[in-house]
């Protein structure tokens, strides 16, 4: 092994190993915002400490608008260091496909402003720096800063002896972020996973699983009935003009972050029913999105009056979780059928179909060691546009991700995942029609993760 290697690698487990001695020089209700803000434990919002996995007390601080406890410090911070090893890093002409696979690496933090603003008014205000966005014409690593999450809100609560009703107010600019289950795309699994690895995840992946995050402005208005009833009602448009702060780091004619432009108003809707039982707690719901996305010259600047994508997204979803110490056991699953029409005919060559299906089971011992299974799968209509790469033009994939991971600290997480493909791009072998193998695409990924 080179001398720099080492060196970098003892900087780095250095690095981390300050990380946990911060954090352990500190209260435990003491990090982050929120927990300074309530004066509660990481484990009173968060199901077995594992965040982002709210649990109903962290969802009704959610959907009171951040606003529980007294109004303190609202700053926070996290980091994550990772290293990727992917099984066949080589495409069939020997090039390397992910140059930071198999090193350990520092590889992006967060800043958030937090926490209640007035007595029905909070937010959550996320920036993200990534080390190694991409690569200049010299091959240099190029850092980039941008918004990620933001959810601001208005919320109020009536509560008598006939009911408890909380209406509320959203701006942000991620559908699905403003969601309070782990179920739906802002918030569901992996709650981390590489961003250097080339095989991180599916290849194809419906509109609302993620392809507007950061670039929009939503404005919307939703209730919860008697901790039973929630129902949802939010339109998006691009994160320009006045909204630029939401779409910070994604600019019009950027190579690497260019804007993405709606053709109008977008809405989304949002139902669920959620009911307590004990230590059980369950939510099936149900979501939706109609979206228009304009396309994109050489240039990538939006082109105006020759149409646009159409996406129609339906889905379904539900949650179990059993939370009774020092057992904690969660369930997800989310389903989204995906109508496509593509007036420009450049990204598809006709009516397209996209299903995805997503399934994650957890389990975590005195919240601090767990374990997890997930299953993402995806399945498509053929399409010789969309899906070149693939030898049967279908995007049809499977993906299983286990996972275990300890929390020495209720803010550090230590973790292994794998991701294992069976099948990938329509086929399990020879997907590309260059000999490549769906389990060529099976991927390690070790991280340390730290809020304070």
């Amino acid at each position: 092994m080179r001398k720099e290697s080492l060196v970098l690698r003892f900087r780095l487990l250095s690095f981390l190993f300050g990380l946990v001695l911060l954090a352990g020089g500190q209260a435990a209700h003491a990090v982050p915002s929120f927990a300074r803000q309530t004066g509660q434990s990481c484990v009173a919002c968060h199901a077995g400490g594992q965040f982002p996995e709210l649990t109903p007390y962290g969802r009704l601080f959610k959907l009171t608008g951040y606003t529980m406890g007294d109004r303190g410090n609202p700053l926070a911070a996290m980091v994550v260091a990772d290293g990727t090893r992917t099984r066949n890093n080589q495409d069939s002409s020997g090039n390397t496909l992910s140059p930071k696979d198999g090193q350990f690496i520092l590889d992006y933090g967060s800043i958030f402003v937090a926490g209640k603003l007035a007595d029905h008014v909070g937010g959550f205000a996320q920036f993200t720096y990534a080390n190694y966005d991409n690569q200049d014409a010299n091959g240099n690593w190029q850092g980039h800063w941008g918004s990620d999450n933001f959810d601001l809100r208005y919320a109020s609560r009536q509560v008598d002896a006939n009911r408890d009703f909380i209406w509320g107010l959203t701006l942000n600019n991620n559908p699905t972020v403003q969601d309070v289950w782990n179920s739906s795309p802002a918030w569901g699994y992996p709650y981390v996973s590489t961003t250097q690895g080339a095989f991180g995840g599916l290849p194809a992946t419906p509109l609302l699983e993620g392809a507007l995050a950061q670039q929009v402005a939503g404005v919307g208005a939703y209730f919860y009935l008697n901790q039973h009833l929630y129902a949802e009602l939010t339109t998006y448009n691009t994160a320009k003009a006045g909204w630029r702060f939401l779409s910070m780091g994604n600019h019009t004619g950027d190579a690497n972050h260019p804007l993405t432009y709606l053709d109008g108003s977008s809405p989304y809707w949002r139902l669920a029913y959620t009911r307590e039982l004990d230590a059980h707690n369950f939510m099936v719901g149900l979501f939706g999105m109609n979206a228009g996305v304009l396309p994109l010259d050489g240039n990538n600047q939006p082109i105006f009056g020759t149409g646009s994508t159409h996406y129609r997204d339906v889905g379904v979803d539900a949650q179990y979780q059993y939370i009774l110490a020092p057992h904690t056991v969660t369930a997800q699953f989310r389903y989204i059928h995906e109508k496509i029409n593509d007036d420009t005919l450049t990204l598809y060559t006709g009516p397209a179909t996209l299903n995805s299906t997503r399934l994650k089971v957890s389990y975590v011992f005195r919240n601090k060691y767990g374990a997890s299974l997930a299953l993402s799968n995806v399945s498509g209509s053929s399409d010789p546009t969309a899906y070149a790469g693939s030898a049967n033009n279908v995007p049809d994939s499977r993906m299983w991700t286990p996972e275990v991971f300890y929390m020495p600290l209720q803010n550090v997480r230590l973790g292994v995942q794998y991701n294992m493909f069976t099948r990938y791009m329509g086929s399990a072998t020879n997907y590309d029609g260059n000999g490549r193998n769906a389990s060529d695409n099976n991927t390690l990924y070790v991280y340390a993760w730290a809020a304070f």
